[in-house]
């Protein structure tokens, strides 16, 4: 409005001058310097209102749950056989997906799920949830500093867990956000809506400067679990665990000085009109009537294949020269002299410092390290998130720039790279650039008082011999 408001005076004075030098005869010989003079006043002023406002991450936070939510693999196990829904071949199964899949011997789950027999209602899912995000706000606004009265702009996203009211109802009603908030809650997003949401936030902030967005990321662990014996289905129980993440993103140009990162890129990739990512990852009932999440053995080749067109436009956004020549080269062999070769891969590791890419599974992340060809010392971040704390959905790409800065490794000038998947099929990247060295010493996280621990080494899975 105010930005309008000042585009009519300037135009205004601009016509007054044109129409003075028109009639007053002193002014004819200068009128068009100063007609000159004031269009391009115009034309620069134009430029500077409508040039996107840069936006910050200022900080943010994962929720590390209490040691009252801690589970074993074994306590998993046992918390299955005693509900009794699994048959023996599945809970085999289960054993041996466990054993198999990158998660450390302990992780979080909320407390309903590890009650005998476990608390599924409403109100326990609701409770998780309210854990944990209260939990990770209580903490980001302790390290902004932020009044809750000044945040504008509210984005939640929960996959699988939309009560009414609205998870973003309930953060505001908390925290007694202000009447005029533009509040948003994602919904059926999947594992990518973390980035999404950051994307989303960012359109917002540039379309309203001078404000602050609060992104709120978590999974709904009662209301996922999937009772039937479909093995298709049986994974998400394996893999997903209790967590979540806020971030505060600004608009606010005073707060660079503070801010950790700003957010150079975000690019959105869907290749959901192909009916094979469309469905790969899939909620529905099973032949008992069971509701669950159906992962395809399509999923590693969609994600393969949504990786490549993903990075097709990310390329040109972030890689230095040398390798936009070879890749564009190796694009127009391919595509417009029909010439059999494989297509080339970019060497990303020459435009990020820290890769935080989603924490799918342990073969989703071996296939993205080959596919990226990327040392373990890139994969660390991911590997690490997955064994301690499992694969928290949508915000495990925070936990992951948590683990980095817990490590000391974030430098000024760094560039991070977060990319997630998710059904649909997504695949989702932003870019930060970090604005100051972060010191571990500083940083308080999920990752605080066992950081010392990491890495561990993971054994790797025995290779399949044909016999």
């Amino acid at each position: 409005m105010l930005h309008h408001f000042n585009m009519n005076i300037l135009f205004t004075i601009l016509l007054a001058v044109t129409t003075a030098c028109f009639y007053v005869p002193e002014l004819k010989h200068r009128g068009s310097i100063i007609v000159a003079s004031c269009m391009a006043m115009a034309m620069l002023y134009h430029f500077l209102m409508n040039r996107p406002c840069k936006v910050y991450l200022v900080n943010f936070a994962c929720f590390k749950p209490s040691v009252a939510c801690l589970c074993s693999k074994e306590t998993l196990l046992d918390r299955a056989k005693r509900v009794g829904f699994l048959s023996d071949e599945n809970y085999k199964l289960v054993t041996k997906i466990l054993d198999r899949s990158g998660l450390g011997p302990w992780t979080y789950v909320p407390e309903g799920l590890l009650a005998i027999p476990p608390k599924l209602t409403l109100d326990e899912a609701r409770k998780e949830t309210d854990t944990v995000l209260f939990g990770a706000v209580d903490e980001l606004l302790a390290k902004t500093g932020i009044e809750a009265k000044d945040i504008g702009i509210l984005v939640v996203n929960c996959c699988l867990f939309n009560p009414t009211p609205s998870l973003s109802d309930s953060i505001i009603n908390r925290y007694k956000l202000r009447g005029n908030i533009l509040a948003y809650n994602l919904s059926g997003m999947g594992c990518s809506a973390g980035v999404l949401a950051v994307d989303f936030a960012k359109q917002l902030l540039q379309a309203h400067p001078n404000s602050y967005a609060l992104v709120l990321s978590t999974e709904n662990e009662i209301s996922s679990m999937y009772w039937g014996n479909n093995p298709s289905m049986l994974l998400v129980n394996c893999l997903f665990r209790m967590g979540g993440s806020a971030a505060l993103l600004s608009s606010h140009p005073s707060d660079r000085s503070r801010a950790k990162y700003q957010l150079l890129h975000t690019l959105r990739t869907h290749v959901g009109a192909d009916d094979n990512s469309y469905s790969c990852v899939f909620q529905e009932e099973d032949e008992e009537n069971k509701v669950g999440v159906s992962l395809s053995k399509e999923l590693m080749n969609v994600a393969r294949d949504a990786l490549k067109v993903h990075i097709t436009s990310l390329g040109p956004l972030v890689l230095p020269l040398s390798e936009k020549i070879k890749f564009l080269s190796n694009l127009f062999e391919r595509k417009v002299l029909k010439t059999k070769i494989e297509s080339y891969m970019p060497n990303f590791k020459l435009s990020f410092q820290h890769f935080c890419i989603h924490t799918g599974g342990r073969a989703v992340l071996d296939r993205m390290q080959k596919s990226l060809e990327l040392e373990d010392w890139h994969m660390e971040p991911s590997r690490m998130t997955l064994y301690r704390f499992g694969n928290t959905s949508s915000s495990s790409v925070w936990y992951e720039l948590a683990y980095c800065e817990a490590k000391g490794r974030v430098k000024k000038g760094d560039r991070v790279w977060q990319m997630a998947f998710g059904s649909g099929f997504k695949c989702n990247t932003a870019v930060w650039l970090a604005l100051n060295t972060v010191e571990a010493a500083s940083c308080s996280s999920a990752w605080r008082d066992e950081i010392a621990n990491f890495p561990v080494k993971i054994e790797p899975l025995p290779v399949k011999t044909k016999k």
